[in-house]
C-alpha cells in the first residue's frame, strides 16, 4: 500500500479562512484562485485542462485518485492547475488502465496539494463568498504565522483583468488529420482552430468528422487563418478574463466580416460576445463540473454539460436583438443555464457564427452536446453551397 505524506499543510483564503490538513503532491507553496469542481470522475482531465491555469482546484467528490493516472487521458502535455484540494486521497489506485498514482503525477508536475480538508465546508464557503485568492503551504512553509500566510495570499494578482492565453497556447502551429482519428473518407473541410488553452480532445472531435484542423497559436492573424485555406474558424476554451482579449476579439470581428463560419466554445463564446459588442462579467463562483444542466431554447431539450468557466456573456435571454456592433445583425441567446440562468450560447441570425459556454468535446463528461460539431460542419456546408451559386 502506498504511503501518503504526513507533512502538515494549510489552505489559506484571502478573507482569512484557514483549512488545515496534510501535504498531497509537491511540498512547498502555491498561489492561485480557489475554485471548486463538482465532477465525480475525470480528475486527470480536470488537472490537465489549461482553463484551470492559476487556479487551486477543490474536488467536491470526497475520494480522489482511486483509478490512478494513465498516459492516454490527459487533455494537454502537463497539469495546469495551480494547486489541488481533496478530502480523502486514495492510498493505492485500482484500475486496469492505471500506470501510476495521482500523487506521483502531482509531484512530477510540481503541483502543491492538500488532503484531509473538509471540502464540503470549503465549497459552501466559496459558494457564499465567491471564488477568491488562495494559497496552499506545506512542509516547512506551513509553519509561518497565519498573518504572514494571509498577507502572501493577498499579495497575488486577481484573476479579473488577467490575460493568460499566451501562457497556455501552443507555441507552433500543427495539423490534425481526419485519418488520424478514424475518418476514412476524403477531407470535407479545413478548419483553423485558435488555441487559447485548447484541450486535446477538441481537434480530435473535429477531425473524426472529416475536418482537417490547423491548430494555430493565440496570436494568429487573419492572414494566418486565410493561409490555411480555412473553410471555418474555431476558437477554443481557455483561462483568463475575456475583457483583456482585445487582439482575439478584433480577430473574430475580421472573421465575421469575411463571412467565414465561426464556432467558439467557452472562452471562444465570451470572445464572440465581445466581438458582437456585448459585455462580459465575472461570475461569483463559476460553473465547473461535468453535470451542468443547460436548456437548448430551439428544441426545449436539456443537455447535461461539461463546464469550466468563471466569466460569462451579458445578454438578454428572451427574443433576438441587434448586436451592439450593428453590422453583425441579429443575435439570440441559444442556450442558458438551468441553475442560474447564465448565458450558455449565442447564435447569430444574419452571419454564420455561433458559440456555447460549455465543452461539447466532453473530456471528461457526457456527450449530450456533441451535435454542435455537426452543426459546425452544416454551417460550412451552407457556406459552400452559397459559394457554388
Amino acid at each position: 500500500m502506498n504511503s501518503l505524506s504526513n507533512l502538515p499543510a494549510v489552505l489559506v483564503l484571502e478573507d482569512g479562512r484557514i483549512f488545515r490538513g496534510r501535504s498531497y503532491g509537491k511540498v512547498g507553496t502555491t498561489l492561485g484562485e480557489a475554485v471548486f469542481t463538482t465532477g465525480m470522475t475525470g480528475y486527470q482531465e480536470t488537472l490537465s485542462d489549461p482553463s484551470y491555469a492559476h487556479q487551486i482546484i477543490t474536488q467536491t467528490f470526497p475520494h480522489v485518485g482511486n483509478t490512478g493516472v494513465n498516459d492516454e487521458d490527459a487533455e494537454s502535455t502537463r497539469m495546469w492547475a495551480a494547486g489541488y484540494v481533496v478530502r480523502e486521497a486514495s492510498r493505492r489506485p485500482s484500475n486496469w488502465r492505471s500506470q501510476r498514482s495521482l500523487e506521483d503525477d502531482l509531484i512530477a508536475n510540481d503541483i502543491v496539494g492538500i488532503r484531509g480538508v473538509d471540502t464540503r465546508a470549503l465549497t459552501r464557503h466559496l459558494r457564499d463568498a465567491g471564488a477568491m485568492k488562495a494559497g496552499i503551504f506545506s512542509g516547512d512553509d506551513a509553519s509561518a504565522t497565519d498573518a504572514q500566510l494571509i498577507a502572501a495570499v493577498n499579495a497575488q494578482p486577481s484573476m479579473e483583468g488577467r490575460n493568460i492565453s499566451a501562457e497556455v497556447s501552443v507555441d507552433q502551429a500543427y495539423i490534425v488529420e481526419p485519418a488520424e482519428h478514424g475518418y476514412d473518407g476524403a477531407v470535407k473541410y479545413t478548419v483553423a482552430a485558435i488555441d487559447l488553452g485548447m484541450k486535446s480532445m477538441t481537434p480530435h472531435r473535429l477531425a473524426e468528422r472529416g475536418l482537417r484542423v490547423h491548430v494555430l497559436p493565440y496570436n494568429a492573424t487573419l492572414e494566418d487563418i486565410l493561409a490555411t485555406g480555412a473553410d471555418g474558424v474555431f476558437f477554443s476554451n481557455g483561462p483568463g478574463d475575456p475583457a483583456t482579449a482585445t487582439t482575439q476579439v478584433e480577430l473574430v470581428r475580421s472573421v465575421l466580416d469575411a463571412n467565414i463560419p465561426y464556432f467558439g466554445i467557452c472562452f471562444g463564446n465570451q470572445i464572440l460576445g465581445r466581438a458582437l459588442g456585448l459585455d462580459t462579467y465575472k461570475l461569483r463562483f463559476g460553473h465547473r463540473g461535468i453535470n451542468q444542466p443547460v436548456l437548448d431554447k430551439a428544441t426545449g431539450k436539456v443537455e447535461i454539460t461539461s463546464q469550466n468557466h468563471g466569466f460569462a456573456v451579458d445578454a438578454p435571454l428572451e427574443g433576438s436583438f441587434t448586436a451592439p456592433e450593428s453590422r453583425f445583425g441579429q443575435v439570440e441567446v441559444s442556450h442558458f443555464s438551468l441553475n442560474d440562468q447564465v448565458v450558455e450560447g449565442l447564435n447569430c441570425l444574419d452571419i454564420p457564427a455561433f458559440s456555447v459556454q460549455y465543452h461539447p468535446e466532453a473530456a471528461s463528461g457526457p456527450h449530450d452536446a456533441a451535435y454542435l460539431f455537426d452543426r459546425f460542419v452544416s454551417a460550412m456546408d451552407s457556406a459552400a453551397e452559397k459559394d457554388a451559386k
